[in-house]
């Protein structure tokens, strides 16, 4: 395995812990508000900024744009009082003391990751950055979209390539792109959830994965 496939949220980073996800989804809404829209159906009740933008998109794709913008913006003040997960760094090091290369795959706005790892030193650790494509959240797992794009950005196969998630979507994700992916499960009832998407390896806590790569080295 040359090729380690990791998600941001969760893995790395908790995006959300400072600024909450259901206050971004909020900030989110009166931003459209402000702009003399309405809120689609559903919208009011959605806590996920993510899947917000999705709904928002199915209902108006003429606003996606500017809500996918809005929100990247958003992700970016979220993640300057994130909370890191000193597993996830670890696993950053760990690749790079053995030669792998990483490549950050998210549903998150590139701007966000980018903005996350210069602030904490991390730059130079990950080979590309691959969030989803601005104005169409489509882009984003479970859809393989992301994951084939860093494929082939490192000019590496599937079968060299391992993946690192922390929801049921990203093993889908993984699963559709011909990669095994190992679930990360951060809270109580993730194994579960991951095993059954077809996670090939389930850990609590990322420390392990970096512990297991520094062996290999």
């Amino acid at each position: 395995m040359k090729h380690v496939l990791l998600d941001f949220d969760g893995p790395v980073c908790s995006v959300f812990a400072g600024l909450s996800a259901p206050k971004v989804a909020q900030r989110l809404r009166e931003g459209l508000l402000a702009t003399g829209e309405q809120a689609p159906a559903g919208a009011e009740g959605e806590s996920d900024p993510l899947a917000l933008l999705r709904l928002i998109s199915d209902a108006r794709p003429d606003l996606t744009a500017s809500m996918d913008e809005a929100l990247a913006v958003l992700e970016t003040e979220a993640v300057r009082v994130g909370r890191p997960n000193a597993g996830g760094e670890s696993v950053l090091r760990a690749c790079l003391g053995s030669g792998r290369l990483v490549s950050m795959v998210s549903n998150n706005s590139s701007t966000s990751i980018k903005t996350y790892l210069a602030r904490r030193g991390l730059s130079d650790y990950v080979t590309g950055i691959f969030g989803r494509t601005l104005g169409e959240p489509s882009s984003m797992k479970p859809n393989p979209r992301l994951l084939l794009e860093a494929m082939t950005a490192a000019d590496t196969k599937a079968e060299n390539c391992i993946f690192i998630g922390d929801a049921a979507r990203d093993v889908e994700a993984g699963k559709a792109a011909g990669v095994p992916t190992i679930g990360y499960a951060n809270k109580p009832g993730k194994d579960a959830k991951l095993a059954a998407a077809g996670a090939v390896a389930i850990v609590s806590s990322m420390q392990l994965i970096a512990d297991a790569i520094n062996r290999s080295a």
